[in-house]
């Protein structure tokens, strides 16, 4: 990827983390513990995993797939648990002290959006809040979800027979009966938040 592309990739990525880290700012304790959008963990839980992502180098990876015995959800767990801090406001600082890093797995660069935006809304839709993300981090994200294997995370097998497409983005993904949303709708439905479900249309919606 050449050096102005992934300039570009980084500003969006830390423009995501430091409009987390204002949301973050915003709420209280009660907040904090709201189950969010990803199963099993609080909003509280998904920050320490942000930072957690955020200081990820592509050995420091590898080394800890390793030591979880290749089980991601296991390696993220501890990254959570090493990352939280004794309360939010310890976790948010540690968010705010990484939003500029550009370290990352060894995985493409588009996987930190994916991170950033898919996250952002396990926390956002937890508290009742939303945001308006650039389209091109969306569009991103969900062309990266889509030919992503569901073992790394991605969708490909769930959407090889539909047809995906943005109704605010020029995207059509796919082949197959159509499922239409709004692309940010589109990514959370990929990424395995069900209730995006609700803002899709089409025959391949189930």
């Amino acid at each position: 990827m050449k050096s102005d592309a992934k300039r570009g990739i980084w500003r969006m990525v830390h423009a995501e983390r430091a409009a987390l880290v204002d949301v973050l700012a915003g709420l209280d304790a009660g907040q904090w513990a709201t189950p969010s959008l990803c199963a099993g963990w609080t909003v509280h839980d998904v920050a320490a995993h942000l930072v957690d992502t955020a200081l990820t180098t592509r050995i420091g990876f590898v080394a800890g797939l390793v030591r979880a015995r290749f089980d991601f959800d296991l390696q993220n767990a501890r990254g959570v648990e090493l990352r939280r801090g004794a309360t939010p406001a310890e976790t948010l600082e540690r968010l705010r002290r990484v939003v500029s890093r550009t370290t990352t797995p060894p995985a493409s660069l588009d996987t930190r959006l994916v991170e950033e935006v898919v996250h952002g809304e396990d926390i956002r839709r937890a508290v009742g809040l939303a945001r308006s993300y650039p389209r091109e981090a969306l569009v991103r994200a969900l062309r990266l979800q889509v030919r992503t294997p569901a073992s790394f995370g991605g969708a490909r097998e769930a959407v090889a027979s539909v047809r995906l497409t943005a109704t605010d983005a020029d995207l059509s993904i796919g082949e197959g009966p159509e499922v239409a949303g709004p692309a940010l709708s589109l990514l959370l439905a990929v990424s395995g938040r069900r209730v995006a479900l609700d803002e899709l249309d089409g025959p391949g919606v189930g």
